[in-house]
């Protein structure tokens, strides 16, 4: 039995997308008698299949090599397009992960989506959400995978835009969507170079390629910058980095998996092509620029936010931005591990954000406060989550950072500096939130908030005790991550003080956070540097001015003058020749009179006319022949 469900893991991803089909009934009101639960339950009894599946094949993964499952798709002739899944420790993990984010994510939106009118759309597409992660997980083909990364994005579109009737909705969806177009055109160019030069490639033959096809420094340059393009707009990277605080403007459930599962996706797609950025030094060292300007970038943008949700993604922007790092530095271990431990803790702070959003009907943080004593499971809640996002034991960002840190990997005082700065502005940004929100007096919108239904609190304590075991699971990963030697190069300085330099920064940030006067809505600051300094952070340093003044600008332009040039030379010429046929036509038809002689006098004078043309040009011929002779 067990074997069988081995060799039948790749109908795990099929789960979410039956329970996707089946509530159609519902999702386009076929069905109004039961009300829109029973969409939910089915959706989320398929998550429940899908989350027993995953994990009796995950316990029996531990004692077996990776394997391969290939489908053959299309064969003709010489061509054969095959799509593969690896069946891997890794990738069933992952795979896990989403099945246990997705169930929390599903039953907390029970409760947080209780009285909308959609909920059976709603969960239809949380149901195509998970299939398309899940698949995503398990695949091995790089056309697969791209695919699913549409799918991705075809689903972000839907579930940002799923309040439609908001105009500010409809404008995230369709920036959300358009961003991510970006690199996914970019990323399909270098799929296919990549597939050119290795036919029928997989990600688990890439280390291999690139160890036995070099390629000339510019072909390899431009491959890495082209593969890396398709996760910087999934991981909302810079300078594709806005679209995630837009779709904040969708339901919180699945601002859930966006921020901890879907986000990531893209990451782990871009870990299994680490191979191909070991070819040249040009996109390792972009890697390293893109994720350290969106880490320390993005880290000063949560700081002047006032949304929770809005703060919490640019959190997670800045999160991924460490992944980019560590895969440009070749720690591909190290990037796995992030993952893993900021998927669990950024969906449990996005819970408690729902939960506060759901009490108070309010998500500014500067008009709350006092909900410590009114709302102590999201409370705790929030404090987990945090301290699984940083540098602070016991955290899982604590031992993977401390693993960093070990003698395994090469380390330099400029990875020290970002980590410490990345985490004293993360923990500075969070401890704000939390005085905030938590703390102090009560406001008029929390004085009578009490703690969540049951639906929304069993996933939030649920995920906090998951949360908090999270330090456990790399223990067990370091049986299968890379087995690597310690490294004598290092500075012997790094390795004793680096780690305690990166937890005291956390201290840090911490100190700052708790003594800082924090200003409400209301409460402007008077010096003209610091409202600077407020305005540059709240509005992402301007960058959507920048893009309306100058790419947005540009494409208008070219728009206009195609406008311009469609209207008036292209259809200008079309008319110009219907006009000469009309005129022709009314000219013409005067000769038509319905007498014989006048249509026997024109035939006449045109085969007069022919004639003469053709005895004209054999007189020159024979003209010119008698010169030549003479």
């Amino acid at each position: 039995m067990l074997e069988f469900l081995f060799e039948t893991v790749w109908l795990i991803p099929f789960y979410g997308l039956l329970g996707s089909l089946l509530t159609l009934p519902w999702s386009i009101g076929l069905v109004n008698k039961t009300g829109p639960r029973p969409a939910a339950y089915i959706n989320l009894l398929m998550t429940v299949i899908a989350l027993i599946h995953g994990t009796l094949v995950l316990n029996m993964s531990w004692q077996r090599p990776a394997e391969q499952l290939v489908f053959h798709w299309l064969t003709v002739a010489d061509l054969d397009l095959s799509l593969s899944m690896e069946l891997s420790p890794v990738s069933l993990s992952a795979l896990e992960v989403i099945s246990v984010i997705s169930l929390l994510a599903e039953i907390f939106a029970l409760g947080y989506m209780e009285k909308d009118w959609s909920l059976g759309r709603f969960f239809g597409l949380l149901g195509f959400f998970e299939g398309a992660l899940g698949a995503l997980a398990l695949s091995d083909s790089l056309f697969l995978s791209y695919a699913l990364l549409e799918m991705l994005t075809l689903s972000t579109y839907l579930l940002v835009g799923f309040w439609y009737a908001q105009p500010l909705v409809v404008t995230a969806a369709r920036d959300a969507f358009l961003t991510k177009r970006v690199g996914d055109i970019v990323l399909l160019m270098g799929l296919v170079a990549l597939s050119s030069y290795g036919q029928g490639l997989t990600f688990s033959q890439l280390e291999t390629w690139a160890a036995s096809s070099p390629l000339p420094p510019l072909a390899a340059a431009l491959l890495g910058l082209s593969l890396i393009a398709g996760p910087t707009g999934k991981c909302a990277q810079f300078p594709l980095n806005l679209w995630l605080d837009e779709a904040m403007e969708g339901p919180n459930p699945a601002g859930i998996m966006r921020n901890s599962v879907v986000v990531s996706a893209g990451a782990y797609v871009l870990i299994k092509l680490q191979p191909v950025f070991t070819l040249s030094p040009v996109s390792s060292t972009v890697l390293i620029v893109i994720g350290s300007i969106t880490a320390i970038g993005s880290s000063l943008m949560a700081l002047a936010q006032i949304d929770i949700k809005r703060t919490l993604s640019h959190s997670t922007s800045a999160y991924l931005g460490l992944v980019f790092i560590a895969v440009g530095l070749g720690d591909v271990d190290i990037a796995f591990l992030l993952l893993f431990s900021h998927a669990f803790a950024k969906a449990l702070l996005f819970m408690s954000a729902g939960s506060i959003i759901t009490t108070t009907s309010n998500q500014n943080i500067t008009e709350l406060g006092g909900l410590w004593s009114r709302m102590p499971a999201t409370s705790i809640a929030f404090i987990v989550g945090s301290a699984g996002l940083v540098g602070l034991a016991p955290g899982g960002i604590f031992w993977t950072l401390q693993r960093w840190f070990n003698g395994d990997w090469q380390v330099s005082f400029s990875l020290l500096l970002l980590l410490s700065v990345f985490n004293t502005l993360s923990v500075l940004n969070l401890t704000r939130v939390y005085r905030l929100v938590f703390l102090g007096e009560a406001q008029s919108k929390t004085r009578r908030a009490p703690e969540v239904a049951w639906q929304m609190a069993v996933p939030m304590v649920s995920l906090t005790v998951l949360t908090m075991l999270i330090p456990i699971i790399p223990i067990k990963w370091s049986l299968w991550l890379s087995q690597v030697s310690p490294l004598q190069e290092n500075n012997q300085f790094l390795l004793e003080w680096g780690f305690p330099l990166i937890v005291l920064s956390g201290g840090l940030g911490m100190l700052l956070g708790t003594t800082l006067t924090l200003r409400k809505s209301w409460s402007r600051p008077t010096q003209i540097y610091l409202r600077f300094f407020q305005d540059l952070f709240a509005y992402d340093f301007y960058m959507e001015l920048i893009y309306a003044k100058t790419i947005v600008a540009l494409v208008a332009g070219i728009s206009r003058l195609t406008s311009w040039l469609d209207r008036y030379v292209v259809d200008g010429a079309v008319n110009l020749v219907s006009l000469v046929t009309i005129l022709s036509g009314n000219t013409l038809k005067y000769n038509v009179s319905g007498q014989a002689q006048a249509y026997i006098l024109t035939i006449v004078i045109g085969v007069g006319l022919l004639i003469w043309s053709i005895s004209n040009g054999q007189w020159s011929v024979m003209t010119n022949y008698l010169s030549s002779l003479f």
